[in-house]
């Protein structure tokens, strides 16, 4: 507070400067690698130096935002490359996109080739250009589960795991040889639903009915001469020759980088800091028993639970209780990207989240993945926002172990265990579950699955028998969501915001910031009356062992190249 004035005087000065001189007239921004919704959270300081900071959609938002205040911009320019996201984060920059142009802006698609996702991204702007000789890649969806069975019997290994349904399939590519009939099924509608949404947007781009648009989809592939013929692409333009095509009154039009660019826009005005905000809190990657972590250095392929990023309930639960004692958030905003993990740790963070729930209104923004213990977290919200593309349900429960004795027994490695407790090797991965063993674990899941049904059925208002039918594991589409009551609205982040601040009774500018686990513990507060890289990848395949586990299967399409 003491500072705003000079932060305020250095801004009217600074805007001032960047208001003299020539601003450009298009920014190209180029995609060329996964954007997370929200930025990274900060590390330690030696990270900076071994690992790439990503932008994030926000900060690209920001950006979009700053070019529209700017009269003299005429609009972005996206280089998109064939980089897979998932199917939300497209619907998030096809919100940015959108966004720009209501703003008076012109947004131009360039590419050297088209893949399903740039495609889709591509359809949201004023005009789709392709290199000449580039081409448009098949466009539609697939998905390819792999399922490891019988190669780990090869090697001695034997994946015994309890599930509450067939449909709760995180286990799947460990237990089974090939595709279950309950599995094919969920696949096929998760398709499904993403190919009408895809059909939906070449249709509107492309001003065709959607049976048209189909028809446009399923002719895919298309070279750059047949591109042109189909309306598929609007022009072939070398990206060398994009000041021309962008020209006005025949004056050649001046494109920027971004860090070009920046140096001519005014920046917003300085918040003073203080006052009343809206907070933003985030659970994001696996969630465990423990603290939140993520690895220093991105792997270069995807590992499923293992190499994700950890949300842990030391770190979640202090966070929410924060959140709830503090009087200037006046409401708050939870954004889920999470295929599930540990059910007590899941747990443990929905009972904070209540608190938070008890005291200001508490709204939950899903990005790309909100399934299992990532839908158990969101069920305090008093209102819940998904992209059409948001993978979420998962409403059921796992658990089981890896069983390696026939593993060791090949490498000639004898094990014994002496033990004292009828049941203290249970979870051991030495021997598979007794019928006695495997009845005291049903028990477990069947206990944590009714309360989990519970409390999704308290949350959306229904009854458990209601539930039951779009529960057992299965997932749904954000919009297969919203038909289910699963969810309140489709929408991004932003909206999440906009309605945090509309049930608090705030106005519109008030600011949103996220906020950070404390550094020292929290202790609980009362719930006032109803009105290391190899370590990490060990301990991430482990989730799924320890009993019960909340976690959606990880084959789903869930990134879109």
């Amino acid at each position: 507070m003491i500072l705003y004035p000079f932060r305020y005087i250095w801004w009217l000065l600074s805007s001032a400067w960047r208001s003299f001189g020539k601003a450009p007239d298009y920014v190209i921004f180029v995609l060329e690698s996964a954007l997370p919704t929200l930025p990274d959270p900060p590390g330690p300081f030696w990270q900076r130096f071994v690992s790439e900071r990503r932008m994030s959609v926000k900060e690209l938002g920001e950006r979009f935002d700053a070019i529209a205040r700017d009269p003299r911009m005429q609009g972005v320019v996206l280089h998109l490359r064939p980089v897979p996201m998932p199917m939300a984060t497209l619907q998030d920059l096809r919100d940015l996109v959108a966004k720009l142009r209501a703003a008076g802006k012109r947004v131009v698609a360039w590419a050297p080739f088209y893949t399903t996702a740039s495609y889709y991204v591509a359809c949201a702007c004023d005009e789709i250009l392709l290199m000449p000789s580039g081409l448009v890649r098949p466009l539609g969806f697939a998905s390819t589960g792999v399922f490891l069975a019988d190669a780990l019997s090869h090697v001695g290994i034997k994946a015994d795991f309890i599930q509450v349904s067939p449909y709760k399939a995180a286990a799947d590519p460990l237990t089974k040889s090939k595709m279950s009939p309950e599995l094919r099924e969920q696949v096929t509608w998760l398709l499904d639903s993403n190919h009408k949404e895809l059909i939906r947007a070449v249709a509107a781009s492309r001003g065709v009915d959607q049976d048209a648009a189909a028809r446009l989809i399923d002719a895919s592939p298309y070279a750059d001469n047949t591109a042109i013929e189909q309306r598929i692409v609007d022009t072939l333009r070398p990206e060398e020759q994009l000041p021309d095509h962008l020209s006005k009154g025949g004056k050649l039009a001046r494109i920027a980088t971004w860090d070009q660019a920046r140096r001519r826009l005014r920046a917003p005005r300085p918040s003073t800091g203080r006052g009343r905000y809206v907070a933003v809190m985030r659970i994001e990657g696996t969630i465990i028993d423990g603290r939140s972590g993520r690895l220093p250095v991105k792997p270069p392929i995807d590992i499923p639970l293992a190499g994700d990023d950890r949300a842990g309930d030391l770190t979640v639960v202090p966070m929410a209780r924060q959140v709830a004692a503090d009087k200037r958030a006046a409401a708050a905003v939870l954004f889920v990207n999470s295929r599930g993990g540990s059910a007590t740790a899941s747990e443990a963070m929905r009972q904070a989240l209540e608190l938070v729930a008890k005291r200001k209104p508490l709204v939950i923004a899903m990005g790309p993945v909100a399934g299992s213990g990532g839908y158990l977290v969101a069920t305090p919200g008093q209102w819940i926002v998904a992209r059409p593309g948001t993978l979420t349900g998962s409403i059921g429960v796992l658990t089981g172990k890896l069983v390696t004795s026939g593993l060791f027994s090949k490498l000639l490695v004898n094990r014994e265990t002496v033990a004292f407790g009828r049941h203290v090797t249970l979870e051991s991965d030495d021997d598979p579950f007794t019928d006695e063993e495997r009845r005291i674990v049903q028990a477990e899941i069947d206990r944590t699955y009714e309360l989990f049904l519970g409390a999704v059925a308290a949350s959306r208002h229904m009854t458990s028998e209601q539930v039951q039918p779009i529960a057992g594991g299965r997932v749904w589409t954000g919009t297969q969501a919203l038909e289910r009551k699963l969810v309140d609205e489709l929408g991004g982040l932003d909206s999440a915001i906009r309605k945090a601040r509309r049930l608090a009774g705030l106005p519109e500018t008030t600011p949103a910031r996220e906020v950070r686990a404390p550094r020292k513990q929290v202790p609980p507060h009362a719930m006032p009356s109803a009105a290391g890289l190899l370590g990490y990848v060990l301990d991430g395949i482990s989730v799924l062992s320890r009993a019960p586990a909340l976690a959606v299967m990880e084959f789903i399409p869930n990134d879109i190249g």
